[in-house]
Formats: C-alpha cells, sequence, structure tokens
C-alpha cells in the first residue's frame, strides 16, 4: 500500500509539471531562400507564440532567444609568424566544425535571459556554436577566438541583444538578415523560451537555402564535370581578354 502511494505521488509530482509547460509556435517568413545571380542577402521574420494551458507566471519574466546557424564545415585556422622579414604559417588549428553563418537574436541583455550552465547544454551563444578544436596547441582558444572576430568583421556571425519583441509575455518576433555570401544547406532556426537563464521550452525549424538559375547550373557543372567547367572558364577568360585588349586598340586609334 505504502509502495502503490509513493508511486501515485511521484507520478503527480511528474505531471504537474508537464500540465504547466510553455510551449513554442514557431513561425518563418519563408522557409526558402534561392540564391541567384543578382542575390544580395535576405532578411527572415521569426515569429511564434506562447502555448500553455495555465495563466502566465507572475516571476520571472518570460525570455526569447532565436538562433539561425548555416551548415557547420571543419576548417583550419592558421597562425602567422614573421621570420627572416617575411610572415609565415606558424601553429594551425583543426576546428572540428564551425557554422558558416550564425545569428543570436535575444529579448533582453545576454547575462539575463539564459545562464552559463543552460548555455554550456544547448551551445547557444557563439563561442558555444564552435566545436571543439582537434589539435593540441598552447592558446587554443585564440584561434577560436579569431574565427570568431573575421566572421563578426564580415557579417556571417551576429549577437542581436534586445532584438526579440515580447508582446504580453506570448507573441514573440524579430528579424535575422541573411547575407549575399551564404552556402548552400539547411539553416537550422532554434527558439528558446527561459525564465530565470533557464530554458522552459524549446522548438526548431529549417530554411532551405538553394542556388537557382545560371548560379546552379554553373555550380552543377563545376561538381560534374570539372575539366568541362575548367575550359569553360579558360575560354571566357580568353574571350574577356581579347575583347578588353581590341577595346583599348580601338580608343587609342
Amino acid at each position: 500500500m505504502i509502495r502503490t502511494l509513493v508511486t501515485f505521488a511521484l507520478g503527480m509530482a511528474l505531471a504537474l509539471p508537464a500540465s504547466a509547460r510553455e510551449e513554442v509556435v514557431l513561425g518563418l517568413s519563408q522557409d526558402e531562400v534561392s540564391i541567384s545571380a543578382d542575390f544580395d542577402g535576405s532578411e527572415i521574420l521569426v515569429y511564434g507564440a506562447v502555448k500553455r494551458e495555465t495563466p502566465i507566471p507572475v516571476d520571472p519574466p518570460l525570455e526569447v532567444l532565436v538562433t539561425v546557424a548555416g551548415p557547420f564545415v571543419p576548417l583550419t585556422v592558421y597562425r602567422k609568424e614573421r621570420k627572416l622579414g617575411i610572415w609565415v604559417n606558424a601553429d594551425a588549428v583543426e576546428v572540428d566544425a564551425a557554422p558558416s553563418f550564425y545569428a543570436v537574436a535575444t529579448s533582453g541583455p545576454w547575462e539575463d535571459v539564459i545562464s552559463h550552465v543552460e548555455d554550456l547544454r544547448h551551445s547557444v551563444s557563439i563561442p558555444r556554436a564552435i566545436r571543439s578544436v582537434g589539435a593540441q596547441v598552447e592558446e587554443a582558444q585564440t584561434f577560436s577566438d579569431a574565427v570568431i572576430r573575421i566572421r563578426e568583421t564580415s557579417g556571417l556571425y551576429r549577437l542581436l541583444q534586445g532584438e526579440v519583441n515580447i508582446r504580453e509575455e506570448t507573441l514573440f518576433s524579430t528579424r535575422v538578415r541573411l547575407p549575399a555570401n551564404l552556402i548552400e544547406g539547411a539553416y537550422v532556426t532554434r527558439i528558446f523560451l527561459t525564465r530565470d537563464g533557464s530554458v522552459i521550452g524549446q522548438t526548431e525549424a529549417v530554411i532551405d537555402v538553394r542556388k537557382v538559375g545560371l548560379e546552379r547550373w554553373l555550380f552543377n557543372l563545376s561538381k560534374d564535370q570539372p575539366l568541362l567547367y575548367g575550359l569553360l572558364s579558360l575560354s571566357l577568360a580568353i574571350f574577356a581578354g581579347w575583347g578588353a585588349s581590341a577595346a583599348f586598340r580601338a580608343i587609342r586609334n
């Protein structure tokens, strides 16, 4: 009998949080992005609502994080040193995987939105999104910092604090600008709901980025028939050089 009561009590304790759970209903302004010859970037509207079966908790306030991550690719980071007056590659670190694009938007200051422990668990921040390095060198973290610094400068990594709008702790929205120099692949969008720095709900969706038109044809040609692609590129270069030379002679005469 006592065992039955204990089992029932445990079952009720586990059931209560489930009934009070806050879930995300997510929407995207577009789930496909086409890269054409005149593609200069795209803006994605990420919006949604919080689904709950209980009254809105009074405290702590609801916070929302939105991340958009491009395809993860391995890369090698070099550190240059000056030797005998010449800059040469010295140490190198193999980064297992780094997102080709990564944006994080929050509803408030970073330290108020998510705790360090939850960031470690879900790999939300930009440094956590870059997976561990493979080489054992001194100051390996400086190589990861270099990747972040370079890609932040080029607009590929972005931290957008306070850019998520929340209305009545139920509706939320933000806009994420995708740059022109995207690579093809699946761009995973994740939404995190937090209270007091702890993640209480999450969901994700995928934005498919693909080349179209002439860009697609040239890309497929370079992959499927590299010899023909090389000959075509060489022919175009020769023709362009000849055309420029002919135009120069015509202007001079």
